[in-house]
């Protein structure tokens, strides 16, 4: 998802090639992140996977998320104050709408009273 200068989605552009571009493993490195994740590639079973390793490959773990969030976001940190601690990991929320959803109305999901909506997500250590 692309935003202005306030961080506010203006709108959504593919990733392939571009520095957001994590569909084949590489290291985060210096990328920034606060971005919003959509048209999420799914596997047979329905799931989205998100694969996490350390550098040297020790340790791993994969988030997953059902078919209820198409959307995902990631953060770095990078624009947390100076005394915050940056850059310490990074934050990866399964969501169930776009990014200011409230105003564009993306993926926003309106639930009639009485109704009632169950997703699933989960993470898997290796």
């Amino acid at each position: 998802m692309t935003s202005d200068e306030r961080g506010i989605p203006t709108g959504s552009e593919p990733v392939e090639g571009t520095q957001f571009d994590f569909l084949s493993p590489r290291e985060l490195g210096d990328t920034q992140l606060d971005t919003g994740y959509g048209d999420l590639l799914r596997d047979e079973d329905g799931r989205a996977r998100v694969r996490l390793a350390t550098a040297d490959g020790q340790r791993r773990a994969t988030l997953w998320l059902d078919e209820g969030y198409p959307y995902l976001m990631l953060f770095t940190g990078d624009s947390l104050p100076e005394r915050a601690r940056r850059r310490r990991g990074l934050g990866i929320e399964p969501m169930t709408c776009a990014p200011n959803a409230l105003q564009s109305g993306e993926g926003l999901r309106i639930l009639a009273p009485g109704e009632s909506v169950a997703t699933a997500w989960g993470i898997a250590p290796e």
